[in-house]
């Protein structure tokens, strides 16, 4: 009994550190406002359309954590579209599924994937911003 405890209690830590990784890539709630800046700036931009409820997009979240807290990709703006309740987005992104990442340089759309849940793939995908 006391060592399902244990393990229940490493699980709950797990996904709480897990959580707290996501956050730390601070990624941003899409608006078209927020969007429109970065864009005018220049900057380099992921679009990560996901849902809550996706397997695919859990798996994504974690990696994106990471390479987002990479030095190279300091300068890259995260902005996350909620496949379900930002349908204009969606639309507007031309999203077909939810785990759709598309990378930016300023205003030019420079690559995008669906589903992708490889590291190295992801990695270069977000290098292409850059």
């Amino acid at each position: 009994m006391i060592l399902r405890h244990a393990f229940l209690l490493a699980i709950v830590v797990g996904l709480a550190i897990g959580s707290f990784a996501v956050w730390a890539a601070e990624t941003n709630p899409y608006t078209p406002e927020a969007f429109g800046e970065a864009q005018k700036a220049g900057k380099s931009i992921l679009v990560h359309t996901n849902a809550p409820w996706c397997p695919v997009c859990q798996a994504q979240k974690p990696i994106l954590a990471e390479l987002a807290a990479e030095p190279k990709f300091n300068n890259l703006v995260v902005f996350e579209v909620d496949f379900d309740n930002q349908k204009d987005a969606v639309r507007a992104f031309k999203a077909q599924s939810q785990s759709t990442l598309i990378v930016f340089k300023g205003a030019k759309e420079i690559g995008r994937s669906i589903g992708d849940t490889h590291r190295t793939s992801m990695e270069a995908l977000l290098a292409r911003a850059l």
